[in-house]
């Protein structure tokens, strides 16, 4: 099990991007701000895609240049293709992720591509990236399963991953997009793709806690060596193309988990809940993760800490 691992926050982009009721920019500056304070150090800050595609994300450009540098913190954002570039690098951004899938049926829903047509949009997206000099990460959805044609072999998976990384991808993030794997499914995932030449200091993981099994598969992931893990504060997020996909995994819960593991991580429980209660109550609903209600615990008190209750 690792020592240190890395939390990738993805509650700016992944998190408000199906969320009808508009939410400020002002509002989301905020989120990331309460964010950065907490200690997160990677956090996806919004996508360049079309505003026509994802209206809560249209004010992308604008967000990104009132954004306030901070040392030491990332703010990666989503890019479809070389005109999502442009936007970001016109912006100032510095750190970018694609996305792809691991089925044709998805990422016909998602991109209106196959797989095959999206790693190829990709190639001059993620080379440009490169010779700026960027960071540059690359998602793999519906690694365990497809809402459209069921289970996913993890030799699939891993082979779209290996292409990636050929592209050019510092960083293969594999996606529970709906929720439907096992402990037992992540560990062979991570096994093979180091098998197969994929290091697993550049695999990361996203879960989804659809049925209630993200934390057992961040367990398996930790104990197969993996360092990178997504969450979304709040539990917020999902997929508009994944029929019945429940939020991604809580931040907040994510945290307690690795302090009481004693895996480091940097980030403090109290300000993660804090940005999770204040983008909860700019969505108009209560905090719903498990962490948010019960709060952490003092185990020299036996006292729960910080909890919303209910």
């Amino acid at each position: 099990m690792p020592d240190r691992v890395r939390i990738y926050e993805v509650g700016p982009r992944d998190g408000l991007q199906n969320e009808a009721a508009p939410i400020s920019t002002t509002a989301k500056l905020r989120y990331i701000e309460l964010l950065a304070a907490a200690g997160l150090r990677e956090i996806e800050a919004t996508s360049f895609v079309s505003p026509r595609a994802i209206p809560q994300l249209a004010d992308a450009d604008e967000l990104f240049r009132r954004l306030p540098r901070k040392d030491g913190i990332r703010y990666p954002v989503l890019v479809p293709n070389l005109r999502g570039l442009e936007r970001a690098e016109a912006a100032g951004a510095n750190a970018i992720a694609v996305f792809t899938a691991t089925t044709d049926a998805f990422t016909r829903h998602n991109i209106g591509m196959t797989v095959e047509e999206s790693l190829e949009t990709f190639r001059p997206v993620l080379a440009r990236a490169g010779e700026l000099h960027w960071w540059r990460r690359a998602y793999v959805s519906t690694a365990f399963g497809c809402p459209y044609t069921g289970k996913v072999k993890p030799e699939r998976a891993v082979e779209v991953g290996l292409r990636l990384a050929d592209l050019g991808a510092d960083e293969v993030c594999f996606g529970d997009t709906i929720g439907v794997g096992v402990p037992t499914q992540v560990t062979t995932l991570a096994r093979l793709a180091a098998e197969r030449g994929l290091p697993l200091e550049s695999v990361a993981f996203h879960f989804h806690d659809t049925r209630g099994t993200a934390l057992a598969n961040v367990v398996a992931g930790l104990d197969a060596g993996v360092r990178c893990f997504d969450s979304s504060t709040g539990g917020t997020g999902g997929c508009p193309y994944a029929p019945g996909a429940a939020g991604n995994l809580a931040t907040e819960d994510l945290v307690y988990l690795l302090d009481g593991l004693g895996v480091e991580h940097g980030a403090g429980l109290q300000g993660v809940l804090e940005a999770a209660r204040f983008i909860a109550a700019e969505l108009g609903r209560p905090l719903a993760s498990k962490v948010g209600q019960a709060g952490g615990w003092d185990p020299s008190t036996g006292a729960a800490v910080g909890g919303s209750g209910g």
